[in-house]
């Protein structure tokens, strides 16, 4: 393979013309020959066995042409993107392929590439950083939701209130047929959580075990099932028991109780301790999101729409792996929702085209700043990944290349730069 030209087009496009040797397309077609012989059947020739010449002169001598092609096609084009030092962003168009008796073949292939981007002023740029100080409130806060998760619920006599849990069976009608869904029993209805339809809870409330009752209710305009949206229907409804919230004492036994510590003073400083590390940990995730935008916002230059739409496509793809972890599916989750692809496309694509002007600046900072990755960093970042996927790190370094994982630490390195010459100032 040979690249007989480069021309730079607009628009971020490359035209490649790239020359194939008749040395590797003569052995190509054999190649082809061997793969196709065993189909072909000639007269005078036993099934599979007729020579190249015999079926090239009944069928015509561009009959492995195709085959022949489209085993060399892949190689040569990739030799020639690698040779032109270019970065295709999509699939290459492939135009004006010729067959030269003699002198192989030559086609054109036209890519669009990654755009080199400029960007200036990214050390200095100005950002705030906030950390909020841990307050007793926030401390006991915790215990509070603490108490909520150790809490008991106890059985009681008295009418039902907001707060407490009533045991409920239920059965809604609707023009005196039961309907579909509205069946339950045994229900725990936590009272003045909004579980059910408005005005559900809030005739429970008043009634004690053993009371029957109807409610009168009319489902929302809004509501999912179109056969009940805006309909009045009956619920019979039967209390089986009244329960309220019991919380545990907060004292040195609660802490024993719920922790590894002795006393609840101790308790109290490690909730502290953990809270104040979460602070911290929001405020370095805050001041990166403004160093982000503010660099997105210095990419200057001309990005191929293929770039945002393979991010799209990305996103999508990853939402759908998520989707599928929880026992769904992206055609499921877009029935329920009422999107469509163009929609859900439309909702991925301002975080797509942030993520890939944020690559681009970062990767044109790593490249002005001469950035590099070494042995030690790959190692590194090849046992990271080892112990995130619980994976040898060999095997690591198998399917990840080294290139492809210097890029990455460059990228990392690049953003480390850009956060240790920033203007930061604690915000009052």
């Amino acid at each position: 393979m040979s690249l007989t030209s480069v021309n730079k087009l607009e628009n971020n496009t490359v035209e490649l013309l790239v020359q194939v040797s008749e040395e590797q397309f003569q052995d190509a077609l054999m190649k082809a020959y061997k793969k196709k012989v065993k189909t072909i059947a000639l007269p005078g020739f036993r099934k599979g066995k007729a020579p190249k010449a015999m079926i090239e002169k009944m069928y015509g001598k561009e009959f492995f042409y195709d085959d022949a092609i489209n085993m060399v096609y892949p190689a040569a084009y990739e030799a020639a993107v690698e040779e032109a030092g270019i970065e295709p962003v999509d699939r290459a168009n492939v135009s004006d392929l010729k067959v030269e008796q003699g002198n192989g073949f030559n086609f054109k292939a036209t890519v669009t590439v990654k755009p080199d981007v400029t960007v200036k002023n990214y050390k200095g740029i100005k950002a705030e950083k906030t950390i909020e100080t841990i307050m007793a409130a926030d401390v006991n806060a915790e215990l509070e939701r603490m108490r909520e998760r150790n809490s008991r619920l106890t059985n009681v006599e008295r009418a039902a209130k907001n707060g407490d849990t009533a045991l409920i069976d239920f059965e809604g009608f609707k023009d005196g047929v039961a309907f579909e869904g509205g069946k339950g029993e045994n229900f725990p209805l936590n009272l003045g959580s909004g579980q059910f339809i408005p005005g559900f809870e809030e005739q429970v409330v008043g009634h004690k075990a053993g009371d029957e009752f109807e409610l009168n209710i009319t489902f929302p305009e809004d509501y999912h099932a179109e056969d009940l949206k805006g309909q009045p229907v009956v619920f019979k409804v039967k209390v089986n028991a009244v329960q309220e919230k019991e919380l545990p004492a907060l004292d040195d036994e609660f802490a024993k109780d719920v922790s590894e510590f002795d006393t609840l003073a101790d308790y109290k400083e490690d909730w502290k301790k953990k809270l104040a590390e979460s602070k911290e940990k929001e405020a370095a995730d805050d001041l990166e999101n403004q160093l982000i935008d503010k660099l997105v916002e210095l990419v200057q230059g001309e990005i191929p729409e293929a770039m945002y739409e393979n991010k799209i496509a990305d996103s999508i793809r990853e939402f759908g792996y998520r989707l599928q972890s929880q026992g769904l599916n992206l055609d499921t989750y877009m029935k329920y929702t009422g999107m469509n692809v163009d929609q859900m496309k439309e909702g991925f694509r301002p975080q797509a085209e942030r993520q890939v002007k944020l690559r681009l600046a970062l990767e044109k900072i790593a490249a002005l700043e001469e950035l590099k990755a070494g042995e030690e960093d790959l190692n590194q970042e090849y046992q990271k990944i080892a112990e995130q996927y619980k994976m040898e790190a060999d095997k690591i370094k198998e399917l990840i290349p080294a290139a492809e994982l210097e890029k990455d630490i460059c990228v990392e390195k690049a953003i480390n730069l850009v956060r240790d010459n920033a203007n930061i100032k604690d915000a009052e």
